[in-house]
């Protein structure tokens, strides 16, 4: 399994924007399809966004126009810039690896409050 750990969880005020960042343990990230999903206290965890080795995209509905996600093959990274969070937005966000298996990391909280 690939080790995923994340970061850049903060409490934002609305409107603010954040950027979180996974870095995987594998010598063939660029197979991976990744993702960033999130969940609520009290809800399930739902898909955010995912992007493919060759920077094919996909985005919840909810998040679209607001959030970006991309990787750095070299870097081994993924990203997703969030700007002009909500309050709804809150939640932990969880860094997922797909190729033959899935792989989660550990999680980061964001926090949307004034």
């Amino acid at each position: 399994q690939v080790q995923l750990v994340e970061s850049g969880g903060d409490l934002v005020q609305p409107g603010g924007s954040l950027r979180l960042s996974c870095v995987a343990s594998t010598s063939i990230f660029s197979r991976y399809v990744m993702g960033w999903y999130r969940q609520a206290p009290g809800k399930q965890r739902e898909l955010v966004a995912t992007v493919t080795g060759g920077g094919n995209t996909n985005y919840a509905d909810s998040v679209k126009g607001r959030f970006t996600i991309s990787r750095d093959n070299a870097q081994n990274t993924v990203y997703l810039q969030m700007d002009s969070l909500r309050p709804e937005d809150t939640a932990v966000y969880y860094c997922n690896a797909r190729y033959v298996r899935v792989s989660w990391g550990q999680g980061t909280r964001v926090t949307v409050s004034s």
